[in-house]
């Protein structure tokens, strides 16, 4: 299982120099089925990834509640893999060795690790590239090969922050459909942190907009959209146009 509530969340940013604080989120609630796919949207600096942090465990929260499964969030956990936008790969490792790291640190022997992460290196497609370190790929490649590394640890929830961000349009839509296979294929539970209405549109059960900081829940829109979906499709182009509208509200608010 893994879903997930967040029931009133704040955070607040306090200086320590003077003691003034920015407040990032205000009292942000909604939740996240097993097997959802949610996409968080909004415009930038509106708390989206500090959001996604806090549930990874990375941040604390400065009231309210969020639970995997009924029980409260208070720091990382395996179950809940993260992807980054940047791929945070270890440069000094082979592809295998970097997806196999998460397992290691649970005090799985490295040839045990190797074994079990194989299904992984197939799944995203490096089964050829897994003796390769990450200089030797491309962003796309590199990507892939993060995705496989928070997949490793089998997590109930798997946890995105804009990770086809620094990807040409190209490899952005060609990952789009791999992920989207891997959902399937898992039946893993994703939340993933986008600023493309498109993508969001494309991928997602569920569009969480946000508003300008503080960040709060503006709308919560339903795709009801059959997969797999066209990307220009009439119904695609009609709700594409109504999350704008949303967000558009929100520029014109600062």
């Amino acid at each position: 299982m893994g879903r997930v509530s967040v029931k009133y969340v704040s955070r607040i940013f306090t200086k320590k120099e003077d003691g003034t604080g920015t407040e990032a989120l205000q009292k942000v609630s909604f939740d996240v089925e097993d097997g959802e796919f949610v996409c968080l949207l909004g415009p930038s600096g509106c708390g989206k990834t500090t959001l996604l942090r806090i549930i990874a465990g990375l941040e604390v929260l400065t009231s309210g509640e969020i639970t995997l499964n009924g029980i409260p969030i208070i720091g990382p956990d395996p179950k809940r893999g993260m992807v980054f936008q940047q791929y945070s790969l270890f440069p000094w490792r082979t592809i295998i060795d970097n997806i196999t790291f998460g397992l290691e640190m649970q005090g799985i022997k490295k040839a045990e690790a190797r074994k079990q992460v194989e299904k992984y290196i197939d799944l995203v497609g490096l089964e050829q590239f897994k003796n390769s370190y990450p200089y030797e790929l491309s962003g796309g490649m590199q990507q892939r090969a993060a995705i496989a590394r928070a997949l490793a640890n089998e997590p109930e929830v798997l946890l995105m922050d804009e990770p086809f961000g620094a990807l040409d349009a190209q490899t952005r839509n060609v990952l789009q459909d791999e992920l989207l296979k891997i959902w399937e294929q898992r039946h893993v539970t994703i939340l993933f942190v986008t600023h493309s209405v498109d993508e969001s549109v494309f991928l997602s059960d569920r569009i969480v907009t946000m508003t300008s900081r503080p960040g709060r829940i503006k709308e919560i829109v339903n795709v009801e959209l059959s997969r797999p979906r066209c990307r220009t499709g009439a119904e695609a182009n009609r709700l594409r146009d109504y999350v704008l509208k949303l967000l558009e509200e929100e520029r014109f608010k600062r």
